[in-house]
């Protein structure tokens, strides 16, 4: 899947090619849920080389047409994903797993998934459950969510977790219900975010030609929170060895050390 390699050779890749090409790829659709830790950028390129060979297929009329794709994948991956698929949207459907513990429904998982459905199939042609808690929105023209709201400002259903987002005219846009406007950062963020923290680039030294895990002041910083656990953890040992001092002796654990040179004693003296 990640990089579009068939494990029985050439014979598997033709299997593959002549299902996509069969009656010229006519009611052909990919339906692919790939693990959410997979980057999105290997598997873009796996799906663009599928297109492409599906595309083969097809006459030179059709030539414009799109294959059909639902990718599964959480919501906060929708502006990647629409980085290598500008013609993709994310629908409402929130998607649940009877076998895994969090991204099922009911009292164990999660109460709304994170997990969405990316397609370029148009939203107005997809029917979502209405007893399942879904409506149609006459202004967005696609089914949404009972507690995504129209915003008149924003001239869209814009809420993309299930809850009810709320509209920051500073920012000009919809934000999280947890969100709060930031005069210091400009935008809006949680009440106790760092205000000092670096907006785009590195999180360890902020600057904006690599990511944390490429920097390399790594190490120094993982010694460092190290350092600072372990200094905390003697800061609580000694606390507790403080408190401790103050307290009387336990009257069982007197008596059992009593004993316990008694029976030295005795040993001793045998």
């Amino acid at each position: 899947m990640f990089n579009h390699h068939f494990f029985d050779g050439k014979a598997a890749l033709e299997i593959c090619r002549t299902f996509l090409q069969e009656d010229k790829g006519e009611g052909v659709i990919m339906v692919t849920d790939p693990p959410f830790g997979g980057l999105v950028e290997p598997l873009a390129v796996t799906f663009k080389k599928l297109i492409a060979m599906w595309k083969e297929g097809q006459s030179q009329d059709n030539n414009q047409k799109e294959l059909p794709i639902f990718w599964i994948f959480p919501y906060f991956f929708e502006s990647r994903i629409c980085q290598f698929f500008p013609s993709f949207c994310m629908l409402d459907y929130q998607v649940d797993y009877d076998n895994h513990a969090l991204y099922k429904h009911g009292k164990t998982g999660r109460k709304q998934s994170p997990v969405r459905i990316f397609t370029n199939i148009p939203p107005n042609k997809i029917i979502l459950p209405v007893e399942e808690g879904y409506r149609f929105c006459p202004l967005c023209q696609r089914y949404v969510s009972l507690e995504n709201q129209h915003c008149e400002h924003c001239n869209s259903c814009t809420s993309k977790d299930g809850r009810k987002w709320n509209h920051c005219f500073l920012c000009k846009k919809c934000v999280k219900p947890s969100w709060i406007h930031c005069s210091i950062c400009n935008h809006c963020a949680l009440p106790d975010h760092s205000c000092e923290g670096p907006k785009d680039g590195c999180f360890i030294c902020g600057e904006l030609d690599h990511k944390r895990g490429t920097c390399p002041n790594i190490s120094a910083s993982k010694k460092a929170n190290k350092a600072v656990r372990k200094q905390k953890q003697r800061k609580s040992n000694k606390m507790k060895m403080e408190t401790t001092k103050g307290q009387p002796m336990n009257h069982t654990s007197v008596t059992r050390k009593k004993k316990r040179r008694e029976r030295a004693h005795q040993y001793l003296c045998s």
